[in-house]
């Protein structure tokens, strides 16, 4: 993937009360041409979904070899023959139904129903013996619900004859258990591989995971799908200038993962926020690392929890001068207090993706939610068709 191409200097307003981020205009189905960036050839615009608080959901992906995936004999071949199959747990059906809509399939039909004392029961509608089946299905909250929903989805249709049974998992929850820091930890991560891979799944499709050694904790292929390129076109949409530009990771473990961001962002600036970790979900920030002053700091980071890393950040950049801060980050769990914290003043815009359905009492006016679905139903095609998935990435 090309690196964005951002305004000179030379063209940015040099006043510090203005914002670098131009607000665009929309209309009914496509976004308004004239108002963004010049884009490459190779950067593709997909229509907009429905709205949260007037912000939009736009499925993005950026690919040079768009082209030849949306080829309708490609489509039509694997509707024909009928050996893809997608269905969807209960965790999030609507992007489940998003992808399957971009791929031009049905969803498949299944039966989810919990008896009275809690149990899940699931029974597919159809026959998907000799099939590839692929199941979407986070393990966001409540995670154990979930993530016992899947297993037994995932043993429903290996019981069914599958082909081959890929579980796409947009959040994978106990990522952040994944080393044992203190004596006596679990490693719940490497547990809940085991879970899945005994459960009968051949393949595991997974969005941004908290740590990359996650993927060798699974003793089947795993497809790591980064969402970066959906949060990197939003940001090109609007009109940034790159000298007010910096990019900080909210703490040493997210360092590469923010650099990999500024490289595409014109190779903006990074700074780093030094924070000390009393206990689980409990943050004190300590220093700030980088010069942010008069800058708009975009904070990046795969998760959103309590939001209490990323607000006390936020505090720190604007005690140090940032002139607006932004936050970026794929998965957005939101538990208590976080909506609070995010929605106290301290950040122009939060920016998330739509891997973790959000409630109604989650959204806030500076809310943004992007879809992931293009971007998972293109790898969900090139897994299927055995093409590379990497360069999509790349």
């Amino acid at each position: 993937m090309a690196s964005l191409m951002l305004p000179s200097p030379s063209s940015c307003s040099t006043s510090s009360s203005s914002s670098p981020f131009s607000r665009r205009s929309f209309n009914r189905g496509f976004i308004n041409s004239e108002a963004r960036i010049p884009a490459s050839a190779n950067n593709i615009r997909c229509e907009i979904s429905k709205s949260l608080n007037g912000k939009p959901c736009v499925p993005i992906i950026k690919d040079g070899m768009l082209s030849n995936f949306m080829e309708a004999g490609r489509m039509n071949h694997a509707v024909m023959n009928g050996k893809l199959k997608i269905f969807s747990g209960t965790a999030n059906s609507a992007l489940s139904q998003e992808i399957a809509s971009y791929m031009g399939l049905d969803l498949g039909m299944i039966q989810i129903k919990r008896f009275a004392d809690g149990e899940i029961y699931v029974q597919l509608q159809e026959s998907v013996r000799g099939c590839d089946v692929y199941l979407v299905q986070p393990t966001s909250p409540p995670a154990n619900e979930n993530l016992m929903e899947l297993l037994v989805t995932i043993d429903a249709c290996r019981r069914a004859s599958a082909k081959n049974i890929t579980a796409v998992i947009p959040y994978f929850g106990y990522a952040r258990a994944d080393r044992k820091t203190q004596g006596r930890e679990s490693i719940a991560a490497k547990l809940v591989a085991n879970l899945i891979t005994e459960a009968g799944a051949d393949r595991v499709l997974a969005c941004d995971l908290h740590s990359g050694q996650s993927m060798g904790y699974f003793d089947i292929p795993v497809d790591h799908v980064y969402c970066q390129p959906v949060i990197l076109d939003y940001l090109a949409s609007k009109s940034i200038c790159s000298n007010d530009l910096v990019v900080v990771s909210p703490d040493v473990g997210g360092v590469a993962r923010a650099r990999a961001f500024a490289k595409k962002l014109s190779d903006a600036p990074l700074a780093i926020v030094d924070k000390r970790r009393h206990g689980h979900n409990v943050a004190e920030v300590m220093n700030l690392i980088g010069d942010v002053k008069g800058k708009v700091a975009v904070m990046l980071d795969d998760m959103i929890d309590t939001a209490g890393t990323i607000s006390k950040g936020a505090a720190l950049l604007h005690e140090e001068g940032a002139r607006e801060v932004y936050a970026c980050c794929t998965h957005g769990v939101f538990s208590p207090p976080a909506i609070e914290r995010l929605s106290s003043g301290l950040f122009q815009e939060v920016i998330v993706t739509n891997t973790i359905p959000l409630k109604e009492q989650h959204y806030f006016p500076q809310l943004t939610v992007l879809s992931v679905a293009n971007l998972l139903g293109e790898t969900i095609w090139r897994v299927h068709d055995d093409t590379s998935v990497s360069s999509i990435f790349t």
